[in-house]
């Protein structure tokens, strides 16, 4: 993976995370802006390695469930691919249209469907079909993760205001 596509899967980590946190930021007035800086870096970084990691679950998902053969290393992600990953991150600020960010989303998922077909030798539709699932898997997974943490941050004691 080339340093530039480093750099975009992070910013679109960063803008994914960022479309969670602001709204929250903005609702709760009083937040300490280091929570808030050190949640939208954590966040993007959680966010960075789930897109790093999709066509890599993609491609183990079809080795396993589709008895695709191995041929090498699975699909990588390029600049072409990772850039449309800001502007879904960039789009999932709830009023800017969560339709348009599972749109982007798809069409990103379609992108990778050909290079993993190419390196699994497996059709395209059953390519695509295992890009959703590992997508559809890894949200949920870090959906899950997410809901746990608010509910362990909800049962620490809240510090008194003075």
């Amino acid at each position: 993976m080339s340093i530039a596509v480093m750099i975009l899967l992070g910013l679109a980590g960063v803008s994914e995370a960022a479309g969670r946190i602001v709204p929250l930021a903005v609702r709760r007035p009083g937040m300490p802006r280091s929570l808030v800086a050190g949640s939208l870096l954590g966040g993007g970084l959680v966010e960075s390695a789930v897109f790093a990691l999709w066509p890599l679950t993609a491609a183990t998902l079809a080795e396993l469930a589709l008895s695709a053969p191995a041929r090498g290393a699975g699909p990588v992600w390029t600049a072409e691919l990772a850039a449309p990953l800001m502007l879904a991150g960039i789009l999932a600020f709830p009023w800017l249209g969560p339709f348009l960010h599972l749109v982007l989303f798809v069409g990103v998922g379609a992108g990778l469907a050909g290079p993993l077909a190419a390196a699994t030798g497996i059709g395209w539709w059953d390519a695509a079909g295992c890009v959703a699932v590992a997508g559809a898997g890894l949200g949920l997974a870090v959906e899950a993760v997410r809901r746990l943490v608010i509910r362990i941050s909800a049962t620490e004691p809240r510090e008194a205001m003075a």
